[in-house]
C-alpha cells in the first residue's frame, strides 16, 4: 500500500465539488490570481469565512518564511488547527476526529516517533474503531492535502476509513502511549549507546583502584615522610595552580575587539527552531519566562518551544496551564523514574523537537530578542563541523549584593574571556548550562545529554569536541540571575564542582583514546580546565594557610629548612598569581561602569576563593554519597533589574 506522503505537492489542485464563491470569496479568489499557491485553498478559506486581508497577509509571510499558508494563518491565530482540519474534512467529503483513544492505536515505535517529532508528513496511523474494524488516522498537514485526495482516489476502499486529526490531537495520544519508552531513551539512551561516555558509573574499575590506594597511602606517607609528602603535594597542586593562571593570561593577551555581523533578515531559508526549557518548581518564575520567550525574533511558524516539566510538579504545571499559551507553545510532562535532573528532562524531550537547531533556556533567562539570528547566522556561515553556538550570559542583579557581583565578574571572565579564546583556538569548550544553539544533527550523533551528570553542560561540550566538533560564540547575551544568599550559592557550586569532577572522570576512563581523538593540546587544555579547576580550588585552603605559617616563621626569624624556602616560594607564587590572573582576566573585559566598586572585588577574592574551596571539598563528599543528585537553584524574577531594551512589551 503506497504511504500518503508518496503523493505530495507535484499533484495540487483545488478540491472539486467546491461551493461558488461570492462576497468575501471573491476577494480571495482575486488573491489566488497573485498567489497560486492559495488555489487548492479556496474552499477551505471560503468555508472558514476567512478575512481576504488576513489571508493576503499570511500568504505574504508564507512566501517571506518559506512555509504554508495554513502554517501562517494557524501560527498567527487567525484560525485553529481544528477549525482548519474540520474544514479540510467537510471539503474533501472525510471524517474527522477530535479525541484519539492512545490504547487504540496501532502503530510501529518508529513511525511513532516520527509522528512525536514531526516527521511523518502523510504516513496514516491505524486504530481499532469500536465497531471491530481498522480505521487510519491522517494528522493534517498542508504540503499533502492534494496528495492526500490522489491517495484516496487510488486507494478507495482505504480511503473510507480515513480519518483527519489535528497533528497535536494524534500526538497527545502517542505521546501518553510511548512515554515510557521515552523515559527508557532518555534515562539508558547514552549508556546503551556509548557507555565509555555515560556518568551512569562514577569510576572505572582502574580509576577505583588508584582512588583506593591513594587513599591508604598518602596518609602512609604524610606520616612517615611528613616533608617529602608536603612537598611533592605542593608541587602537584601548584602545578594545576599555575596551569590555570597559564589559561588566564592565555585568554587575557587573546582578548580583542573582533565585530560581529549585524543578524540577517527573515527569509525563506530560516529553518525550524526549536527551544527547550526544563522547568522545576518555577511557577513563580512562569508569566516572566514567557513574556522573555516571546520576544524572540523568528517567525512564529518555524519556531517551537518545549516547557519540560517534572509530571509532580503541580504548582509549575499549574501556573502554565493558566496561561493562554501561544501555539507554538508546548507542555511536555516527564514521568518519573531514573535520576530527577536537568539533562535527564532535556533527553526526555528531545525526540519530540522537530527543529534542525535546538536551544537551551533556563526559567530566569531573558535573552536578548535577536539572538536566534545571530547563533543561526554563525551556523549558517560556519562548516559543519561547527556543532554549537554559545552565548554570553550576563547577570542583571550584579548590585544586590557582594556575593552577585562576584558572580557577575566571575560571568564577565568565562563568557567574555575565557570561552572566545578557547572557541577560537579550537579547543574544548565547556559550555554554559544555558543559551547553547546546536545542529540537531550534531547532538543527536554524539547522543544527547548525559541524565546522570549534574553538569550536563560541560560534558556535552567535551563530548562533541571528541566527535570532531567545534563551539563557537557569540555576543548577543541572556540576561539571568546571581545567587544573592549564600544558602543558594553554595549548592549550585557544589554541583557544578561535582559535575566537573565526573565529567573528568568519565573522559580520562581512556587517557590515550582521549589524547588521540583530542590532540595534544585540547587533551592538555582539558586537564586544566577540569582536573586544575577542582584541584585547586581543592588545594587552596592548604596553600593559603602553609604560606602564612612559613611567612610567619620567616618574619620571626626562625631557623627554616631549605624544602620549607621551597614551600614558601611556591604557595606564593600560585596563590598570588591565581588571584592576579583572575582579577586581570575579569577586569580586561569589564565596560567602564562595571569596574565601579571594583575594589571590594578586589578585597573579597580571598574570601570567595575560600568559598569555593568549601564547594569543592562538599562535592567531592557528595560525589561519594550523593553522586546523582541535582541540588536545586531557586530562581528570582528579574524584570526590575533588566536592561532598558527588554522591559518593552
Amino acid at each position: 500500500m503506497p504511504l500518503l506522503s508518496d503523493y505530495g505537492v507535484a499533484h495540487e489542485r483545488p478540491f472539486e465539488g467546491a461551493s461558488p464563491l461570492s462576497g468575501e470569496a471573491d476577494g480571495l479568489s482575486h488573491l489566488a490570481a497573485v498567489y497560486p499557491k492559495l488555489r487548492p485553498w479556496l474552499p477551505v478559506l471560503t468555508r472558514l469565512k476567512l478575512a481576504a486581508d488576513d489571508v493576503a497577509n499570511c500568504a505574504r509571510l508564507s512566501e517571506r518564511h518559506g512555509t504554508g499558508l495554513i502554517a501562517e494563518l494557524v501560527a498567527s491565530g487567525t484560525v485553529s488547527e481544528e477549525q482548519v482540519c474540520r474544514a479540510v474534512a467537510t471539503s474533501m467529503d472525510l471524517d474527522s476526529m477530535e479525541r484519539v483513544d492512545p490504547s487504540r492505536l496501532i502503530i510501529q515505535d518508529e513511525l511513532a516517533m516520527l509522528h512525536l517529532k514531526g516527521a511523518a508528513d502523510l504516513r496514516p496511523v491505524r486504530f481499532a474503531a469500536e465497531d471491530g474494524t481498522i480505521g487510519y488516522l491522517v494528522p493534517f498537514a498542508e504540503s499533502g492535502i492534494a496528495g492526500l485526495r490522489r491517495w484516496i482516489d487510488d486507494n478507495a476502499p482505504i480511503g473510507r476509513r480515513l480519518k483527519l486529526v489535528p497533528s497535536k490531537t494524534l500526538r497527545a495520544a502517542l505521546l501518553d502511549r510511548f512515554r515510557i519508552h521515552l523515559l527508557a531513551g532518555a534515562v539508558s539512551g547514552l549508556f546503551d549507546r556509548y557507555p565509555y561516555l555515560s556518568a551512569r558509573f562514577v569510576m572505572n574499575a582502574w580509576q577505583g583502584t588508584i582512588v583506593g590506594a591513594l587513599l591508604v597511602a598518602l596518609p602512609v606517607l604524610l606520616w612517615l615522610v611528613p616533608s617529602s609528602s608536603w612537598l611533592a603535594l605542593h608541587i602537584l597542586f601548584s602545578f594545576f595552580f599555575l596551569a590555570c593562571i597559564g589559561l588566564r593570561f592565555a585568554a587575557l593577551l587573546a582578548i580583542g575587539g573582533k565585530r560581529e555581523k549585524a543578524p540577517p533578515s527573515f527569509s525563506a531559508d530560516m529553518p525550524v527552531y526549536s527551544l527547550l526549557v526544563a522547568l522545576y518548581r518555577e511557577a513563580h518564575m512562569v508569566p516572566e519566562l514567557v513574556v522573555a520567550l516571546e520576544r524572540l525574533e523568528w517567525p512564529r511558524s518555524k519556531l517551537e518551544i518545549k516547557l519540560v516539566c517534572e509530571a509532580d510538579d503541580r504548582e509549575t504545571l499549574d501556573a502554565l496551564r493558566s496561561l493562554s499559551l501561544p501555539r507554538h507553545f508546548e507542555v511536555i510532562e516527564v514521568p518519573e523514574g531514573g535520576p530527577r535532573t536537568k539533562p535527564k528532562a532535556l533527553s526526555y524531550a528531545l525526540p519530540l523537537a522537530g527543529g534542525e537547531i535546538v536551544a537551551l533556556y533556563d526559567a530566569e533567562d531573558h535573552p536578548h530578542p535577536r539572538q536566534l539570528l545571530h547563533a543561526w547566522q554563525v551556523l549558517r556561515d560556519s562548516s559543519p563541523d561547527v556543532a554549537c553556538v554559545q552565548a554570553p550570559l550576563e547577570i542583571a542583579n550584579r548590585s544586590a549584593g557582594l556575593l552577585a557581583r562576584m558572580f557577575a565578574f566571575e560571568y564577565a571572565a568565562l563568557f567574555r574571556g575565557m570561552l572566545p579564546w578557547l572557541s577560537g583556538k579550537r579547543f574544548p569548550v565547556p559550555l554554559g548550562g544555558t543559551s547553547n544553539h546546536f545542529r540537531r544533527s550534531a547532538i543527536d550523533e554524539v547522543g544527547g545529554w548525559d541524565p546522570y551528570n549534574v553538569t550536563e553542560d560541560a560534558d556535552l561540550g567535551m563530548r562533541l569536541a571528541r566527535f570532531g566538533y567545534r563551539t563557537e560564540t557569540t555576543r548577543c547575551p541572556t540576561w539571568e540571575t546571581a545567587p544573592e544568599k549564600l544558602s543558594d550559592w553554595l549548592p549550585q557550586r557544589t554541583r557544578w564542582f561535582k559535575g566537573w569532577t565526573k565529567t573528568w572522570l568519565v573522559h580520562m576512563r581512556s587517557p590515550r583514546v582521549l589524547l588521540r581523538e583530542l590532540g595534544f593540546w585540547p587533551f592538555l587544555v582539558a586537564q586544566i580546565l577540569f582536573a586544575g579547576m577542582v584541584l585547586s580550588a581543592l588545594a587552596h585552603p592548604f596553600l593559603l594557610v602553609t604560606g602564612l605559617v612559613l611567612a610567619i616563621d620567616f618574619a620571626l626569624q626562625r631557623p627554616t629548612a631549605t624544602w620549607k624556602s621551597a614551600l614558601l616560594t611556591i604557595d606564593f607564587l600560585s596563590v598570588a598569581g591565581g588571584y592576579l590572573s583572575f582579577l586581570l582576566l575579569g577586569w580586561q573585559v569589564l565596560n567602564l561602569r562595571e569596574k565601579f566598586a571594583f575594589w571590594k572585588i578586589v578585597l573579597f577574592t580571598p574570601v570567595y576563593w575560600m568559598m569555593l574551596s568549601w564547594a569543592a571539598w562538599r562535592a567531592i563528599w557528595q560525589l561519594w554519597r550523593t553522586p546523582h543528585v541535582w541540588e536545586k537553584t531557586p530562581h528570582r524574577p528579574l524584570r526590575a533589574t533588566l536592561p532598558r531594551q527588554l522591559k518593552g512589551g
